[in-house]
């Protein structure tokens, strides 16, 4: 199981207190021994300068004593070593064995500087701690070499008590950071929980409701506000996604409350066979109105997938056109409209049943808002791999308020309303046809009246 977000967090600041408090304890702690042992080497240096002068000044060592011995302070010893090693004079401390072997006296070129433990040598059991040694060389004759020495006690007992202090302070000072860091991360986090209990709180009952927005500017301020542009998003989708449903509802309510009365009707005493052909033929158009809303209602769910359906032919332009014509023209003869065609001959790559589909809504809404004796013209042409359909109408063009969102589903202007047999879907389909060729379509305003250009690429 993972840990909370607030814990792993409390943790990396904890992690890396300790790396840092550790790091920093460790340079104090060689640095500081570094510096007491460079203090030792430097009295061990002016005691060696000291004892080398007064060698050199008495050859017969007798100036060198005092009261018998070398000078011999407290914890600190010297010896005079002759070339093969052995004592010549010694401090009491150190008198059973000389500090030096002979090999190491031999190699002494000007000093030499040496730490010692007590263990290698056995004989100074007076000794508890670690010592240093210089050995310096006197110019004979004869050769002599000055050995002062002084115990680190003090050195070992000052580094214990700096690893004591950073033993006692360092893990106070982790949880300390610990401490802070849990609160500190309770605090960034705190607006991210509130986030996400209004987040749950957002249900269907209540789509208006939204996360609050930090006043901080930061990183979470911007998160909060693109979530709310989500969740905006999502609401009018969904909004759009009702009134799809209840605006589809009532456009299929419509032919089937008149298809069931025809059938009553035709049902409700015995007719002759002219009427009932009548009553069947009026059946027949209800049920390919229809079935028109169904193939209409498939595409749109499609296209909202990104699923429509292209199977790609080579298809002749001038046909395809004619064949969409042909499918209006007795809309077009009953309305009194003249449809013109200008098309090339070319041949292209589409889906001509999808590409049939759309034309015919585009022509079918041209004819519809044309006046009688108007002309709706459709052209086709082929320009750099593009296909380009235009129709065009001699009507009074698109309503103002209908222009932003003419192929959106189930839009219509206000000379629509009074229309039966306009569902405001045919706009909607033609540009699902378009975006699954992978081409764009434009709705405009011309001073002749309504025109929309379909681009499809091939």
């Amino acid at each position: 199981m993972r840990l909370p977000l607030r814990l792993r967090l409390t943790l990396v600041f904890a992690v890396g207190m300790a790396l840092v408090v550790a790091g920093l304890g460790a340079f104090a702690y060689f640095r500081t021994k570094s510096d007491l042992v460079a203090s030792v080497d430097a009295g061990l240096r002016s005691r060696a300068q000291v004892l080398v002068n007064s060698v050199s000044r008495n050859t017969d060592l007798g100036g060198v004593l005092v009261e018998g011995k070398l000078i011999d302070p407290d914890e600190a010893f010297a010896q005079v070593l002759d070339a093969s090693g052995r004592i010549v004079d010694t401090s009491s401390a150190v008198s059973s064995a000389p500090l030096l072997t002979a090999g190491e006296v031999r190699s002494i070129s000007k000093f030499y500087f040496v730490t010692r433990q007590i263990e290698e040598i056995q004989q100074y059991e007076n000794l508890d701690d670690p010592f240093r040694l210089l050995a310096v060389t006197v110019a004979g004759p004869p050769q002599r070499v000055v050995v002062v020495g002084a115990t680190l006690s003090d050195v070992n007992d000052a580094l214990q008590r700096l690893l004591n202090t950073m033993v006692t302070i360092g893990p106070g000072a982790i949880l300390l950071t610990a401490a802070a860091a849990w609160l500190l991360a309770g605090a960034a986090l705190r607006p991210v929980e509130l986030m996400r209990r209004e987040a749950a709180a957002v249900s269907a009952s209540e789509p208006g409701r939204r996360l609050p927005v930090p006043r901080s500017g930061d990183e979470l301020a911007r998160l909060a506000t693109t979530l709310n542009s989500m969740l905006d998003r999502l609401q009018e989708a969904v909004e759009r996604e009702r009134r799809f449903v209840d605006t589809a509802s009532h456009e299929l309510r419509t032919p089937l409350a008149t298809l069931r009365a025809e059938v009553e009707l035709a049902l409700i005493r015995p007719r002759e066979a002219r009427e009932l052909e009548a009553s069947l033929r009026s059946a027949q158009e209800d049920v390919k109105r229809l079935q028109r809303l169904a193939e209409d209602f498939l595409v749109l769910a499609r296209s909202r997938g990104g699923q429509v359906p292209v199977r790609r032919v080579q298809t002749h332009l001038a046909a395809l056109v004619t064949k969409s014509v042909q499918f209006v023209s007795d809309q077009a003869r009953d309305a009194g409209v003249t449809i013109e065609v200008d098309s090339s001959d070319d041949t292209v790559e589409l889906d001509p049943d999808r590409v049939h589909q759309a034309l015919r809504n585009l022509l079918e809404n041209a004819v519809r808002h044309t006046p009688r004796d108007g002309v709706v013209r459709v052209g086709a042409n082929r320009t750099n791999g593009t296909v380009r359909f235009v129709v065009a109408d001699s009507g009074a063009g698109f309503p103002a308020e209908v222009m932003a969102s003419a192929f959106d589903p189930f839009t219509r202007g206000k000379r629509e309303n009074s229309d039966p047999d306009g569902t405001g879907l045919g706009l909607a389909i033609v540009r699902a046809v378009t975006e699954a060729h992978g081409g764009s379509v434009s709705a405009e305003n011309t001073p002749a009246g309504a025109r929309v250009t379909v681009e499809l690429r091939t």
